[in-house]
């Protein structure tokens, strides 16, 4: 059995629903950015994918970028889940919406 492109990006189409899932679903902050990072990293598969198909590079330098960003993402998203943790008990975003203004 050979794995071909279609393989990957049905692989990728199940872990970008399972995070969309995820973010629709949950309530959790750090589930919810969990999440969103499944559903990059489900984008990053389909772009390697589409690129050793075709013989480009270029959807594996669009996937670097992405892994770039998602780094850069995670940084701040965590920082921010940090400072949430200090001033309450959990993470709900319900219970974030009083928080503006």
């Amino acid at each position: 059995m050979t794995l071909t492109p279609g393989w990957f990006m049905a692989v990728a189409a199940v872990l970008f629903a399972l995070g969309g899932a995820g973010v629709l679903l949950r309530r959790n902050a750090l589930v919810m950015f969990m999440s969103i990072e499944l559903m990059l990293n489900a984008v990053n598969l389909s772009f390697v994918a589409t690129s050793k198909a075709l013989g480009l590079v270029e959807g594996q330098v669009a996937s670097l970028f992405v892994i770039v960003v998602a780094a850069a993402e995670v940084t701040v998203g965590l920082a921010i889940i940090v400072a949430i943790f200090h001033r309450r008990p959990s993470a709900d975003v319900d219970e974030l919406t009083e928080l503006h203004g």
